[in-house]
């Protein structure tokens, strides 16, 4: 009984230690950079190694911030597991029930079962890359597309967004301009969530696009090969 009660003050002398560690890790990194918000610090279990989540990627230290390993990865040796990427997997999931998707255009191919949805700017090259040869590919699942435009880089995607989103059939102006480079001949002046949809996209860390979210809340950038995409739709539907 009495080397069960050791070991129980032992742990949690332990646990309470470790809690300390990281929150004046975190301290001392938002010290470092004040303008980039830490969400969270944890320390991993290879060699005094500290996880540091901030700016939407993972950078590495030690307990006493005498390093940074910034942009690498880092992988188990004995089972090739890439942690850093499975990391970066679950801090940045997305709760997929919360999405407006009354805000996005609705796509269904196929069946329909399964869902994703998708943050695109109109002009954007790699987003209508996305559209011709990676999604064409896939059917059975229901498309919300959020349009994103990204004025700084391009200037004229938010009236498009208008004239594509105030048309009579808004997914025909959808599938016109994003398949085709074909506009809809409609005014543009019909109530646009673009503000409320660059909320969103704020607070759920969106900065690029095409950025993909299925139903796990996985999140996947760049218009990916739609094998990848067939991939993860697939896990997500298990689970």
């Amino acid at each position: 009984m009495l080397k069960k009660i050791v070991s129980i003050l032992f742990m949690s002398a332990f646990a309470i230690t470790a809690i300390a560690d990281e929150a004046s890790l975190k301290k001392a990194v938002e010290a470092a950079y004040p303008k980039i918000k830490v969400e969270k610090v944890t320390k991993t279990s290879y060699a005094g190694l500290y996880e540091v989540f901030m700016g939407g990627q993972i950078i590495y230290t030690d307990e006493k911030l005498t390093f940074l390993i910034a942009e690498g990865r880092l992988v188990d040796p004995k089972t090739k597991r890439d942690i850093t990427g499975e990391r970066l997997e679950e801090l940045t999931k997305i709760d997929f029930s919360s999405l407006p998707l009354d805000q996005a255009i609705k796509v269904v191919k196929g069946n329909g079962s399964r869902k994703l949805v998708v943050f695109s700017d109109v002009d954007c090259p790699y987003c209508k890359r996305l559209e011709r040869n990676e999604l064409a590919n896939i059917t059975d699942v229901t498309v919300y597309t959020f349009l994103y435009p990204i004025e700084q880089l391009h200037p004229d995607a938010a009236n498009k967004s208008k004239l594509i989103w105030c048309a009579s059939n808004r997914l025909k102006a959808w599938e016109d301009w994003i398949l085709r480079d074909q506009l809809p001949n409609a005014a543009g002046n019909c109530d646009v969530p673009l503000e409320k949809v660059g909320q969103l996209a704020k607070k759920i860390d969106v900065t690029s696009t095409p950025t993909l979210i299925f139903s796990d809340g996985k999140r996947m950038l760049g218009a990916q090969p739609y094998k990848e995409i067939e991939r993860m739709l697939q896990a997500a539907t298990k689970k």
